[in-house]
Formats: C-alpha cells, sequence, structure tokens
C-alpha cells in the first residue's frame, strides 16, 4: 500500500502532491486510511487467534470490539472520502492532485478488501470454533423423580438414575446447540451488514475513480471485480447459516429421540 507519506499517525507527504493533500479532504482521508489500516492489522492478529490456546471470551469480546472500532473508522473515512469526491464535481482539479487522490483511493480500496477478507475468515472460524456459552439447563419432563426412584430396588433405581443422566445431558445439549446457532447467525448477520455498508462505499469510490478519469481508469476494474466478490462472500454466509441450523436441528431431533427409546428401556425393565 502508498503509505509512504504517512508515519505514526501524521500524514508526511511526497513532494510531488504535497500542496494538494497537506490540507483539506485528502490529508483527513489519508490519515483515515491508515488509522483502518492499523486497526485492520490487530483484527487480524486477533482472528488468527480463534481456535488457538489464546482463545478466550475475552479475546472474543476484544474481536468484537476492534471490529466495531473499524466500522468507526470507515464511516469517518468515507466521510471524508465524499468531501474529495465533491472537490471533483464543483471544482476543476488538476492532473497532480488526481495522481496523489489516486493513490489514496487505491489504498482505501485495499485495506477495506482487506478488511472483508478478515471478517469472512473470522465467520468461518467462529463457526468451527464457537463462542464459549453458559450451559444452562431445563427441567425435564421425562425422567423419574428421587421419591419414584427410591421405592425401586437398588438395581432399578440405578439404571434409572443413569437413564436420568442421559437425559439431562442429551437436553444440555439441545439446549447448547440451540444457543450456539442463535449466535452463530447473529454474527453472520452482522457481518453480512456490514459486508453491504462496504458495497455502498465501493460505489463512492467508483464515482471517486469517474472523476478522476483516465489517470487511474485502472483501479475501476479492480473496484468492480472487488464489488463482486464481496456480493458472493455475502451469498456463501447465507449458505452456511442455513446448512448449519438444517444439520443442528437433525442433531437435536435424534438426540430426542435416542432418550425417549431410553426411558422406554428402563420402563420395560423397572415393570
Amino acid at each position: 500500500m502508498s503509505f509512504e507519506y504517512l508515519e505514526s499517525g501524521r500524514a508526511l507527504i511526497p513532494l510531488a502532491g504535497a500542496r494538494h493533500i497537506e490540507h483539506g479532504p485528502s490529508r483527513a482521508l489519508a490519515a483515515g486510511v491508515f488509522r483502518i489500516n492499523t486497526a485492520v492489522a490487530g483484527y487480524k492478529r486477533l482472528v488468527n487467534c480463534i481456535g488457538a490456546p489464546r482463545d478466550t471470551v475475552d479475546l472474543r469480546h476484544n474481536l468484537l470490539k476492534t471490529r466495531l472500532q473499524v466500522r468507526e473508522l470507515v464511516k469517518e473515512t468515507s466521510a471524508e472520502l465524499d468531501r474529495v469526491r465533491q472537490t471533483y464535481k464543483y471544482n476543476e482539479v488538476n492532473d497532480s492532485k488526481k495522481i496523489a487522490d489516486a493513490k489514496l483511493t487505491k489504498d482505501y480500496e485495499s485495506v477495506l478488501k482487506d478488511f472483508e477478507r478478515a471478517q469472512l475468515l473470522a465467520a468461518e472460524k467462529e463457526k468451527a470454533f464457537p463462542h464459549p456459552i453458559a450451559n444452562n439447563t431445563r427441567q425435564p419432563s421425562n425422567r423419574a423423580s428421587e421419591l419414584e426412584i427410591s421405592s425401586l430396588n437398588p438395581m432399578q433405581a440405578s439404571l434409572v438414575r443413569e437413564s436420568n443422566r442421559r437425559v439431562m445431558h442429551m437436553e444440555n445439549e439441545i439446549v447448547l446447540n440451540e444457543a450456539i446457532i442463535d449466535e452463530r447467525e447473529q454474527g453472520i448477520r452482522e457481518i453480512q451488514k456490514e459486508i453491504g455498508e462496504v458495497n455502498e462505499i465501493f460505489r463512492d469510490l467508483a464515482q471517486l475513480v469517474s472523476a478522476q478519469g483516465a489517470l487511474i481508469g485502472d483501479i475501476s476494474s479492480n473496484i468492480e471485480s472487488s464489488h463482486a466478490a464481496t456480493g458472493e462472500g455475502a451469498n456463501q454466509l447465507a449458505k452456511a447459516s442455513k446448512t448449519q441450523r438444517s444439520t443442528s436441528s437433525m442433531t437435536c431431533l435424534m438426540l430426542v429421540i435416542v432418550g425417549i427409546i431410553l426411558l422406554i428401556v428402563v420402563v420395560v425393565v423397572v415393570s
């Protein structure tokens, strides 16, 4: 990326474009791109820890916090991008400024694509390594009570307690699976929403590229391909969500059937 004009959060401008980026929207855009790039680098480091020994509840919270931070930076930088675009709409812009702004546009496009890839990877890894969830239980309706068990002989009581334990375990698994599904789908919905926001930014970039003209025509084709890849990524996330719910629903059904069979066997033995 063309960050030779940025260092330690302060804009250092190449001589060729200094008078154009030193003040105004272009300078603010350059600073915003630098901050986003730094935040995305931190986000990618957190994503790489998902599923690793350092994967903890705190890490998942930091992952969410960093993602929200990047989103806020993107909104601010997009506002500056719009201001840059307005200068092309209402003012004559010389070739030197067009070249300088073209570099900024390309850098912004690149960091957004990097963030998009990191989000898609995070969604895939969070599906493979679910967030730790408290194992909440609910009172079952198909387990024998201790009062009923106390009236049985020791062998029968042992069998019934073992059946109760298995049924309780299966019920807890169902609750846990439902919670995991809800969390994953919520995460996928959030990422899909963010991808939609990135799409809007790509459209703004395309308008700026059009205003800048032939000097940066090659960037336009890159933005169009990025826009298509973004849509494909959103479709893949939607398909993954549907597949996950179908598979988990079948698993829950099988667990309930097994629990009923175990209970019938115990009743037969007891009788």
